[in-house]
């Protein structure tokens, strides 16, 4: 995890705790020495630090979601929770950035050129009473 910022060691014992109390931020900051209660104010001042932390999860969890897929559409035998596992296994790879993508294909053929007309005059029209 690259940090964007200087942690006080207590921000890093609530970060490593974090994984290690099951994504629990309360039980985390207590590990860490912060006051009960307090789990809010450091889960916002350590938000982008929990956000790297999250998607290095997804990243290396990423191999594991694509072999799960390729075992779930080789198998012969049925596979117990077969559709769940796919949606997490499709969640996990979209999140990361290998799920399925978009493509919007924009083609414009464009026959002759630009036309550019004169300003307007202003027509003046006088009538006799």
């Amino acid at each position: 995890m690259t940090n964007s910022k200087e942690l006080t060691v207590k921000q890093q014992v609530f970060l490593d705790n974090l994984i290690e109390s099951g994504g629990d931020p309360k039980v985390a900051a207590e590990v860490a020495g912060y006051a009960s209660g307090s789990h809010f104010q450091v889960i916002k001042s350590l938000k982008n630090e929990i956000i790297d932390m999250a998607s290095t999860i997804l990243a290396q969890s990423a191999p594991k979601a694509a072999l799960k897929l390729v075992k779930v559409m080789d198998s012969d035998t049925p596979i117990p929770q077969a559709s769940t596992r796919l949606q997490a296994a499709q969640t996990i790879l979209d999140r990361v950035g290998l799920g399925k993508t978009e493509r919007l294909d924009v083609s414009h053929n464009v026959q002759g050129g630009l036309f550019i007309l004169p300003a307007k005059e202003e027509i003046l029209i006088i009538q006799d009473a």
